[in-house]
């Protein structure tokens, strides 16, 4: 772990960028910059322009590290080079970013009303490539759709499991059992897998620190003890489909929460605005997220 990364993660004020849309999420991300399915025929092409994508934004004079902790990054990313650099080098080099990068490889078919992340078969594989590229730590995500006490207890076990092979690679876990915000027992939800979360918190050893990225939770500050606790270092946000008003409204009154967004961070940008329009509506962005994150 490299400790000065773990000291910015741990105490300084920001948010962090979630730039790690994957295949499937991709075509989404780029259609809402404005670039439809018919401007790439394959998926080299698709991936060739959501690079492009987020090098806009990562080398933007306003996505500085006075806003931003830190950066999800999909593999693909981690793998190209922004400015002559590897992306995860660029950012802390030159912007003092934290780069961490998104391990999971898509999830199960709902059951028990959960999505389990499906088997990690390159995990190892993937960790000591992050490694090689400097990367601080990971994130991980599965989703919870009903108040079903065994789906969830299972989801949150295996976000566990996985994160404690993540740590013996030296890596920090962002882990992400993600609440589906359209649950019609949203708020049950977030207070059973709160419990279980604690109950998983309290087996850790003294050295293995997680951080976690959840839903905004229905009841304002459910997530107090999950913060307080000593083995975690941060707890972060996902704006889960929520418009950036409706999140930043919601995160202001969850006191030390942060933001970890995606969409709402990139809400407004388009691939056809000059750089002076494209930084105007990145920096009003994040100015919006990073207020609601420091209360």
């Amino acid at each position: 772990m490299n400790k000065k990364q773990a000291e910015r993660m741990k105490n300084d004020k920001g948010f962090i960028a979630a730039l790690d849309q994957s295949g499937g999420s991709t075509p989404t991300a780029l259609r809402a910059y404005g670039i439809e399915k018919d401007k790439y025929n394959n998926e080299d092409e698709m991936f060739d322009l959501v690079h492009r994508m987020r090098t806009r934004i990562m080398t933007s004079p306003k996505f500085t590290s006075k806003h931003i902790l830190a950066a999800i990054l999909f593999e693909k990313t981690m793998d190209s080079k922004v400015k002559g650099q590897w992306t995860a080098d660029y950012l802390w080099e030159n912007k003092g970013i934290v780069p961490i990068l998104k391990v999971d490889q898509g999830m199960e078919d709902e059951s028990d009303g959960v999505q389990l992340m499906k088997p990690m078969t390159r995990l190892d594989e993937l960790l000591d490539k992050a490694n090689d590229r400097n990367i601080f730590g990971t994130k991980m995500r599965s989703v919870i759709k009903k108040a079903n006490t065994e789906g969830i207890k299972k989801i949150v076990d295996q976000q566990f499991e996985y994160g404690k092979k993540i740590i013996e690679k030296g890596l920090v876990p962002i882990l992400e059992p993600e609440v589906d915000i359209n649950s019609s027992d949203k708020e049950e939800s977030e207070k059973i897998m709160n419990e279980e979360i604690l109950k998983n918190l309290d087996k850790l050893s003294k050295d293995e620190i997680v951080m976690f990225k959840l839903s905004i939770p229905t009841e304002d500050n459910l997530f107090e003890k999950i913060m307080n606790h000593p083995n975690v270092m941060r707890v972060v946000a996902l704006s889960g489909g929520y418009s950036r008003e409706e999140s930043v409204e919601k995160l202001k009154r969850n006191p030390r929460l942060i933001a970890s967004f995606s969409r709402a961070l990139s809400e407004g940008l388009n691939v056809n605005q000059t750089d002076e329009e494209f930084n105007s509506y990145l920096e009003n962005s994040i100015k919006d997220i990073y207020e609601a994150s420091i209360v």
